[in-house]
């Protein structure tokens, strides 16, 4: 099972977790990736996104390093 930490918490596909990109958001974790630049989440939010970098969109990838989760 593929799982990431976001701010010391461990997370798994099917977990939400939150992140900032222009505004504080979250996302259904659907995918990880494990690079050499760390883990990366592939979050899903079927209401889309909001903000100006990320904004309209329904799947983003950010960095685990970058999110947090309870």
């Amino acid at each position: 099972m593929k799982t990431a930490v976001c701010n010391g918490v461990t997370v798994k596909i099917g977990d939400v977790v939150a992140f900032k990109s222009d505004i504080e958001q979250w996302g259904l974790v659907i995918d990880i990736k494990h690079n050499w630049m760390g883990d990366e989440l592939v979050l899903e939010n079927v209401h889309g996104f909001e903000g100006h970098y990320i904004g309209g969109q329904t799947v983003t990838i950010e960095r685990a390093s970058d999110c947090w989760a309870d």
